[in-house]
């Protein structure tokens, strides 16, 4: 990414990284440090090896690699620009971290906050096709993919029971986890949450309702899956669900949850009934447009390996647990 700084350095090196990463690094004189998305400009006293530029991008070497620097923080030009290429990382699935070109590069391809606008407009959202699925949880499901002309990411919804019944959807809007859904992770609740959920819906047709799953493919709460494995690593070391994020210069939560907004508006359902913990996601629902005539607890116990991650959503994410 081409960075113009005054006056280069030809000896130098330079890396554009988040705020909080700064921080980490003691770079305290940098402002907006809690915000994970502003960027900062530091630079190497001489030429940065792949190792060394890959030890200041990422927190889970930082044992290995205690030593660093020194570094210094160079003013920023384009800072709308350079959180820009952050919030690009984070889509990507990247750390967010860049060498920098000092100056401006004829060669390059410049980034723009509306380029990136362009990618996250969920108004491009569309359903790609439908099919009837049987499941477990219905014999009768129907599931329906969406997705976006400039986004890989394919979004999916399995609709249980009779969807012109009279009744208010019971709806369930759950994100990717591969390491719970697949593999029974005891890190988290996501498997025990999402099979919950298939219960409910089916309880649901059963007497007469409906419901709707959303699955959206926002691992980690979107933050992708090798990065949450890195804030694993982060946790391993004692940091919880939200340091480790704010250590790898993520947001705790970066879902984008107007995309499942756009995918109930796509099946024509504007009013449901919510089953979640999380007040944020009735509070995104209704938002963009969806009334939420009820929310509907999870009630899920825990287990030796999740105390603390429950822990932290309850009394750092506010979630509304027992």
């Amino acid at each position: 990414m081409p960075i113009e700084t005054a006056p280069h350095d030809a000896s130098s090196s330079y890396a554009l990284i988040t705020a909080t990463r700064a921080a980490t690094l003691k770079l305290t004189n940098q402002r907006d440090a809690a915000d994970a998305h502003a960027a900062v400009l530091i630079r190497a006293s001489g030429p940065l090896s792949l190792a060394e530029a890959r030890a200041i991008a990422d927190p889970t070497l930082d044992l290995a690699t205690p030593l660093k620097g020194p570094f210094v923080a160079e003013h920023l030009d384009h800072p709308e620009e350079a959180a820009a290429a952050m919030e690009l990382a984070r889509i990507a699935g990247i750390l967010p971290a860049f060498l920098a070109a000092p100056q401006f590069d004829t060669g390059a391809v410049a980034l723009s906050p509306p380029d990136l606008k362009s990618l996250t407009d969920t108004a491009a959202l569309q359903i790609a096709t439908r099919a009837r699925l049987p499941t477990p949880a219905s014999e009768t499901a129907e599931i329906v993919a969406f997705r976006s002309p400039d986004d890989l990411r394919e979004h999916v919804a399995l609709i249980v029971g009779n969807q012109s019944a009279d009744r208010v959807p019971l709806v369930r809007l759950h994100s990717e986890c591969l390491t719970g859904d697949m593999f029974g992770s005891l890190k988290c609740d996501c498997g025990p949450q999402l099979d919950a959920a298939l219960a409910a819906l089916a309880d649901e047709a059963a007497n007469g309702g409906w419901g709707v799953l959303l699955y959206l493919r926002q691992e980690g709460r979107g933050i992708g899956l090798i990065n949450k494995l890195r804030a694993y690593r982060l946790q391993d070391q004692g940091f919880d669900t939200l340091e480790a994020n704010q250590r790898l210069g993520l947001p705790a939560e970066a879902r984008d949850f107007p995309v499942a907004a756009r995918m109930l508006e796509l099946l024509g359902i504007d009013e449901i009934r919510l089953m979640t913990n999380n007040p944020a996601k009735v509070a995104a629902f209704e938002a963009a447009g969806v009334t939420v005539a009820d929310r509907v607890p999870h009630r899920l116990p825990g287990n030796p390996h999740d105390v603390r991650y429950l822990a932290t959503k309850r009394d750092r994410a506010g979630h509304l647990l027992p």
